[in-house]
């Protein structure tokens, strides 16, 4: 049957298949969720070498894997884009030229600008790209760490632009709700500057405050360290891409933190403690209003 045949009669929210491209944490835990509803669809998985397909296949929440991209997509309603996001756009844009016309494209990667420009390039990709961004995760990696509950209550960031066809983005919110996200939208690169600084260099923070801890200091850690630092174990490979992808923001946002990081130092090195005391409060109660 070829793709077209698949359109007909098909309402626009039927999902009989949601294809995967690139199933680690986020991409398992998508299809771990779908896996809840009550007639769930057939899940396809998208795998790059012949042994991560392999090991996919012994998966019993999934019901196909593949390495073929063609296979994949032919039949698929849903097309998630969970690689790193150095290989997002290329995918989305791969997928679009394999799959039915009603098929949504959408993402789970954590930068959207560089995304989205390169997407918007290619029209047939274009208007059924919807760039996500669901905000859940663990500083663990791979589908053997997926959680069917991972996204529940959790925000989704969509980024449609000019060119976002009003039907696929009304079909990303309901695909996202139905996976237990809240859902919001925004513009891609403000999307960037904020995840920046929530969340970007919060790692890169957590990372500094590790590889600065001598080792021989290793044996006293406690909560403490532990709670700041647990970012630093994450994927080396996602995190590197996600610098690459977003480094302007990056560079924005870690040019405040070096300078609050002065104005910290000029306070303890001037004994100026009743400003160090509001200083500390102020970000207490930042701190309070983020949870």
């Amino acid at each position: 049957m070829s793709a077209k045949e698949t359109e007909i009669d098909r309402p626009k929210d039927s999902i009989s298949q949601v294809t995967i491209l690139g199933l680690g944490l986020l991409g398992g835990s998508v299809a771990k969720s779908l896996r809840r509803q009550p007639s769930p669809p057939k899940i396809v998985a998208w795998a790059r070498s012949e042994a991560t397909a392999k090991r996919l296949a012994s998966l019993d929440w999934i019901d196909q894997v593949t390495t073929s991209l063609e296979e994949a997509c032919a039949a698929a309603d849903v097309v998630v884009v969970a690689s790193p996001v150095s290989q997002t756009a290329g995918l989305a844009i791969q997928a679009a030229e394999v799959s039915p016309s009603h098929a949504l494209i959408t993402d789970v990667g954590s930068t959207k600008a560089t995304i989205v420009d390169e997407v918007e390039r290619t029209s047939s990709a274009a208007a059924r790209f919807v760039g996500a961004h669901p905000i859940a995760g663990s500083e663990k990696s791979g589908a053997e760490h997926a959680i069917e509950t991972l996204f529940d209550g959790k925000l989704t960031v969509l980024t449609p632009t000019e060119t976002t066809d009003p039907a696929f983005l009304g079909r990303a919110r309901r695909f996202w709700e139905s996976v237990g996200c809240r859902v919001i939208e925004m513009a891609a690169d403000l999307h960037d500057a904020h995840l920046a600084a929530v969340s970007h260099v919060p790692h890169l923070a957590a990372s500094l405050i590790a590889i600065r801890t001598p080792t021989s200091a290793l044996p006293l850690v406690g909560s403490g360290w532990r709670d700041m630092t647990r970012l630093a174990a994450g994927d080396v490979e996602m995190w590197t891409a996600i610098v690459r992808e977003n480094r302007s923001a990056i560079l924005e946002s870690l040019g405040g933190l070096s300078a609050e990081l002065s104005r910290m130092t000029h306070m303890i090195q001037s004994g100026d403690d009743t400003s160090l005391a509001l200083w500390l409060a102020e970000a207490r109660d930042r701190k309070l209003r983020g949870e």
